[in-house]
């Protein structure tokens, strides 16, 4: 596959990706992901420093679908949605059949009663693999910038 093609299919898949959470279809989700892969989400000084833990950890497509079950039937939180605000796709390789890509992205979030805030900026930072002609990520790391994050977070960013 030619660089220019795969280079317009990640970047594609990742403005499907927050499509899809931002049009609340939370159930496709998962299957962004590989089987076994890891989503996280940590703040940029926790991440600097090696950290291993973050706000939001899982690591297989099971444990993502259990996210969005808990989100739709078992958390109680205050209706709101996102905005995904995607820039600055970077291709930083390949190896192995693994892109390692960098995105910057801003989530707007608006409550249910209108009000409207950034609710997080930073980057992610990718592993993407090419499984059965369709790309999937094997790693997913939500980078925030601020180290101050809402441990609340129901919706994935």
């Amino acid at each position: 596959m030619a660089i220019e093609e795969i280079r317009q299919r990640i970047e594609d898949f990742i403005h499907d990706y927050a499509h899809c959470i931002d049009d609340d279809r939370l159930e496709e989700w998962p299957d962004y992901f590989t089987e076994s892969c890891r989503y996280q989400i940590i703040d940029r000084e926790n991440h600097a420093r090696g950290s291993v833990v973050g706000v939001m950890t899982c690591d297989s497509r099971g444990m993502l679908r259990d996210r969005v079950l808990a989100l739709r039937d078992a958390n109680i939180y205050e209706p709101h949605v996102y905005r995904h605000l995607i820039s600055s796709i970077r291709i930083r390789g390949e190896s192995d059949g693994i892109w390692s890509v960098q995105t910057s992205y801003a989530v707007i979030r608006t409550m249910q009663d209108g009000d409207i805030s950034v609710f997080s900026t930073g980057k992610y930072l990718d592993k993407i693999v090419l499984e059965q002609d369709q790309l999937k990520f094997q790693e997913r790391l939500v980078i925030c910038d601020s180290i101050r994050i809402d441990t609340l977070i129901v919706i994935p960013i």
